[in-house]
């Protein structure tokens, strides 16, 4: 498989590495002064670039007609413009928050325990997501990922950065400290006690790991999936 990796940080070369030793080929490293020169050579790109890039990665290589995988966050209020570009050009999509296998099936925990705490009103929900200091976006796409998990699935309609104690609003305490992978804990309280679940990375292989995987499924397919199609949890 050959590979443009669109955004050559931290994430993009973690990506490479495995790749490589996986039996992939990389044909374009796209950092942020670089051109898309090689793209077409290309049989799939992975975006783990920037917000601020994310939008012209994917729209670029959709109307080339590559499929891509995109793990990069902060740019979600263009997504269903970037899907139906993906449908009209009948190419192939995946955006993910995360690509942790361990992360996705955390998700999976969060909707299952959001569900059961539904009926227990005593219980207030709040969050904690902790990363390095490089990543640009807060609260992170997983956090809001998580987020909506339990807005779906109980009585509270949005997520706030605000501690603002409003009964219908979830708070996300986003922290940025040197060297943290990420790391996401999901808290019930109540005045008797306290229930947690908690997903920490220990470093970036995981996340890379799982982008790789998700381009080796996304080949030859057409239309837009997630993590959940390509982990076979629907």
């Amino acid at each position: 498989m050959k590979i443009a990796l669109l955004g050559y940080g931290k994430m993009g070369k973690v990506i490479e590495r495995i790749a490589l030793e996986r039996g992939h080929e990389i044909v374009l490293r796209k950092s942020k002064e670089a051109t898309f020169e090689g793209l077409l050579n290309a049989d799939i790109a992975i975006d783990f670039s920037v917000p601020d890039a994310a939008i012209e990665n994917i729209s670029t290589c959709l109307n080339a007609g590559i499929p891509v995988v995109s793990g990069t966050t902060g740019w979600l209020e263009d997504y269903h413009s970037m899907v139906s570009l993906c449908n009209e050009k009948n190419v192939a999509f995946i955006y993910g928050s995360n690509f942790s296998l361990g992360v996705n099936l955390f998700f999976e925990l969060n909707n299952h325990l959001a569900q059961l705490m539904s009926k227990f009103d005593q219980y207030k929900v709040s969050m904690e997501e902790i990363h390095h200091t490089q990543k640009l976006d807060a609260p992170s796409g997983t956090a809001i990922s998580l987020a909506n998990g339990i807005i779906n699935n109980t009585s509270y309609n949005k997520w706030t950065l605000e501690n603002t104690n409003e009964s219908d609003t979830l708070y996300i305490d986003a922290k940025r400290i040197e060297n943290v992978p990420g790391t996401h804990s999901i808290f019930y309280t109540s005045e008797v006690d306290t229930i947690e679940i908690k997903h920490t990375a220990h470093n970036r292989e995981g996340f890379a790991l799982g982008a790789v995987i998700a381009a080796e499924w996304l080949l030859g397919k057409k239309g837009v999936f997630t993590m959940k199609d390509v982990l076979g949890l629907k």
